[in-house]
């Protein structure tokens, strides 16, 4: 069962990743704000990305809060599978 959970939060941990990075590398190509891709990506991202957005404001051009996340999401999933490995 712990095996199970921890291939299930590694996937998710992935997904989320994913998500996050085609997030930031699709805002620097000329794709349309409207476009369904980019619409569908902001959909799933901006909601992880909004908490570190209000606390980090952007440098330049640059924005460092996806970055920010992505190290958080990260951190929370091997919090998540230590303490799953520590229980079972």
């Amino acid at each position: 069962m712990a095996a199970a959970l921890i291939l299930t939060i590694n996937l998710i941990v992935t997904i989320i990743t994913w998500v996050l990075i085609l997030d930031a590398l699709i805002s620097f190509t000329p794709l349309e704000p409207w476009h369904p891709v980019r619409r569908t990506l902001d959909r799933l991202a901006e909601p992880m990305v909004r908490p570190f957005r209000n606390l980090l404001p952007p440098v330049g051009m640059f924005d460092f809060s996806i970055m920010v996340a992505l190290i958080v999401v990260q951190l929370l999933g091997r919090a998540i599978i230590l303490l799953i490995s520590a229980v079972f």
